[in-house]
């Protein structure tokens, strides 16, 4: 799309407008726009957060330094709003909504949206941010940046996209499991100490797919965890990778999973046994140990829980640990989560031979899959977890997604116990979609 033409240099770029409102409501059931997955962002968690709607300004940036260029070009973008703002609540104000590939050579790249219209919910306020024109500067960051209108008319009630039809992807159940197998014996070599691995599923759809629908049924389903939409990509993710507000930073880090049976009483048990599991311990602490060597270098003071707790979802349960510290140096959230992907709990340890060996038995591009997601405010501040329990809507097929899941393979691990988990983890994705 073509960009306007630029304004003079002392002038902003765009207005932004955030205002007190009364909009009460499950927040995905509040987006407004069609089926254009691109023009839809949404970042909830049990009622709380952001959903936003068309796309005044967008950047892609790819390979090593997509962080780093995006990061630039929004602080560019920034520069040039005039910012009104009379809530000042966290995630009041203009809102970049971004995820980024796993691997820097994978051609998804990075995609960022800052959407025209945000309505936000936090402890009881409600908010509506609304920018009305939006020149970007190119900062050599950009790859194509772009510049459009919020749609204009009614807006369209989401509609079933009918039965589903789900098919292997890369890898079937068999080779994945033989996957595991192969990985077990690497780990059993002392190449590595622990790698995760992931599949994916194809899904085709009878209609159309509308992702207001599946971020309503997320956000439903599950309450307490994170529901993203960046770009087409959606999910509902457990893990946050990073959260930054005036300087307090927090990690939530899961790794050891064990799978819900839906009796109370069992699953009680079942947690106990995973908090005392040595093969979920281990896999475990690699992943705390790597978010606390990559947060320390950044942080003047931390907190590392020395066990870990048991986080109960609707479909699993986790060991889970809170990591918190205070920033040194004023690095935006942004930095942070570039500092901390990839963490041990989708890459594996040590990261460069777990990374190695993830391209040699996954067969597949992870795309945006297990990348950072989510979003930053103007001072750089905001929260980005980790793109799991997801999937990725085919823009040029809007009837077809990739969804995704990934295991933790350590010494111990047990083929058949792996692909039974990774079927537990497509689970919210599945559900989302055949509703």
């Amino acid at each position: 799309m073509a960009i306007d033409p630029p304004l003079g240099a002392d002038d902003p770029a765009a207005t932004s407008r955030t205002l007190l409102g009364l909009l009460p409501g499950l927040l995905p059931g509040l987006l407004a726009g069609g089926r254009r997955p691109h023009e839809l962002s949404a970042w909830v968690r049990d009622g709380e957060g952001m959903v936003g709607w068309g796309c005044v300004a967008a950047v892609r940036t790819d390979g090593p330094e997509r962080f780093a260029r995006a990061r630039t070009w929004w602080a560019d973008t920034v520069s040039r709003i005039d910012i009104r703002d009379e809530v000042g609540v966290f995630g009041s104000g203009p809102l970049a909504f971004a995820s980024f590939s796993y691997a820097a050579g994978s051609p998804a790249g990075s995609a960022l949206v800052v959407p025209a219209v945000v309505v936000g919910h936090r402890e009881g306020t409600w908010w509506r941010t609304t920018i009305e024109r939006v020149d970007t500067v190119d900062s050599g960051a950009a790859q194509g940046d772009s510049l459009a209108r919020p749609a204009k008319g009614p807006v369209a009630t989401p509609e079933p996209h009918g039965a589903i039809a789900f098919a292997d992807g890369a890898r079937s159940g068999p080779q994945y499991r033989e996957a595991v197998a192969q990985a077990v014996g690497h780990i059993a070599r002392g190449e590595v100490d622990k790698v995760v691995l992931a599949r994916d599923l194809l899904a085709q759809a009878e209609r159309p797919i509308d992702a207001r629908l599946l971020l309503d049924r997320l956000a439903r389903g599950y309450p307490r965890t994170w529901v993203f939409c960046v770009d087409g990509l959606l999910g509902a993710t457990p893990e946050m990778l990073v959260r930054l507000e005036r300087g307090l930073v927090t990690s939530r880090v899961l790794a050891g999973t064990i799978r819900r049976t839906g009796d109370d009483e069992h699953d009680l048990a079942l947690a106990g046994s995973l908090a005392r599991s040595s093969k979920d311990l281990e896999e475990h602490e690699y992943a705390v140990r790597s978010v606390a060597d990559a947060l320390a270098p950044h942080c003047t003071s931390m907190n590392v829980p020395e066990s870990p707790f048991v986080l109960h979802l609707p479909n699993v349960m986790h060991l889970a640990t809170d990591v918190a510290g205070r920033t040194r140096n004023g690095d935006s959230s942004l930095a942070l989560a570039a500092a901390l992907h990839p963490s041990a709990a989708v890459c594996g340890t040590p990261r460069a031979a777990a990374d190695a060996l993830i391209a040699q038995l996954e067969g597949m591009d992870r795309g945006r899959y297990a990348g950072p997601v989510g979003w930053m405010d103007a001072a750089g501040d905001g929260e980005w977890g980790i793109a799991l329990r997801s999937g990725e809507l085919d823009p040029d097929q809007p009837r077809r997604i990739r969804i995704f899941a990934g295991c933790g393979i350590v010494a111990g691990s047990d083929p058949d116990e792996e692909l039974r988990e990774s079927e537990a983890k497509l689970v919210p994705m599945r559900d989302a979609l055949s509703g």
